[in-house]
């Protein structure tokens, strides 16, 4: 839990008041597990449940938990204006190829007028598959999937620079099943609308 782990929880509220900063871990939907580690002078602490925070002071942080109503009366304009949660998404793939589904291509017009209603929001398209080829194929085919369904979007007037493609293999399967097998629900995309 470095600064990998604070870049990475999105939902994260630092706040700096003289002379002390104070972290918040705030809750997420998307990842229960969130954690940060808060470090000064040579203290540390783990904020790990919703509303825990730390004053950052030259003697090491001082851990408390609060709860929401207590975030919400010390810092109701950063929480006014706190993005809304992310929006995911699934769309599913015909096999062995990058070819969306009737029912996925149409419900991609719902994911682009939920995007583009979110001000200054960007995607970020996940591509998986099932366990059926080898490793080595899985990861290319994932990326192509994420990177065929990024280029519809931006075809239908997402700005390119606002949409990631990345892929993700076999290794994070909707359904586990043993390899080789052939499940379409394993077969998709996830959009996250951030």
């Amino acid at each position: 839990m470095r600064l990998a782990t604070l870049l990475t929880v999105a939902a994260l509220l630092v706040v700096g008041c003289a002379p002390t900063t104070r972290v918040t871990l705030l809750p997420q939907a998307d990842n229960p597990q969130a954690a940060v580690e808060v470090t000064a002078g040579q203290r540390s602490t783990v904020l790990s449940r919703p509303y825990a925070s730390a004053a950052v002071r030259n003697q090491g942080p001082e851990p408390e938990q609060l709860d929401a109503a207590a975030v919400q009366k010390r810092y109701p304009a950063l929480l006014a204006v706190m993005p809304p949660p992310a929006e995911r998404f699934t769309l599913n793939f015909i096999t062995g190829g990058a070819e969306l589904t009737p029912e996925s291509t149409a419900a991609l017009a719902d994911v682009l007028t939920r995007a583009i209603a979110r001000a200054g929001g960007e995607l970020v398209v996940i591509g998986h598959t099932d366990r059926v080829g080898t490793l080595e194929a899985n990861d290319a085919l994932s990326l192509r999937r994420a990177e065929a369904v990024r280029a519809l979007i931006v075809e239908r007037g997402f700005e390119a620079a606002r949409v990631r493609a990345v892929g993700r293999g076999e290794r994070q399967p909707l359904v586990t099943t043993n390899d080789e097998v052939d499940e379409p629900r394993n077969r998709r995309v996830e959009i996250v609308v951030r």
